[in-house]
């Protein structure tokens, strides 16, 4: 069975860091792409991150230059760094997966950037 589960949130003032975390079981991690995605409050949930299965990465504009997405395959885990921090970067941090012809998401963890 295919379990995300995401870890690392928190509270945090802008300029901060905060590395999220998300731990895959029940497929073979390190031959499928990961993603974060983020939502917000009253928006959609929207990309933030992507990494291939070899290591290549994409990043929304948004998060370019701040955030930085990485894979421990021996961990089966994918982790977000997010530096510089800023107020409209708080939303729920959702990892996912598309294995076996179908998409899994994690839990979510809330991620909150102060003022």
């Amino acid at each position: 069975q295919v379990q995300l589960v995401e870890s690392g949130g928190g509270l945090v003032q802008a300029g901060g860091s905060l590395r999220l975390s998300c731990a895959a079981s029940g497929f073979t991690f390190s031959s499928y792409p990961m993603a974060w995605f983020r939502q917000a409050p009253g928006k959609q949930r929207e990309l933030v991150a992507s990494i291939t299965d070899l290591g290549a990465t994409n990043y929304a504009d948004s998060v370019k230059g701040r955030f930085t997405i990485s894979r421990d395959n021996a961990k089966s885990t994918v982790y977000l760094q997010m530096n510089s921090l800023k107020p409209e970067d708080t939303a729920v941090y959702y990892c996912r997966v598309i294995t076996r012809g179908r998409l899994y998401w994690g839990q979510g963890t809330q991620v909150t950037v102060s003022s």
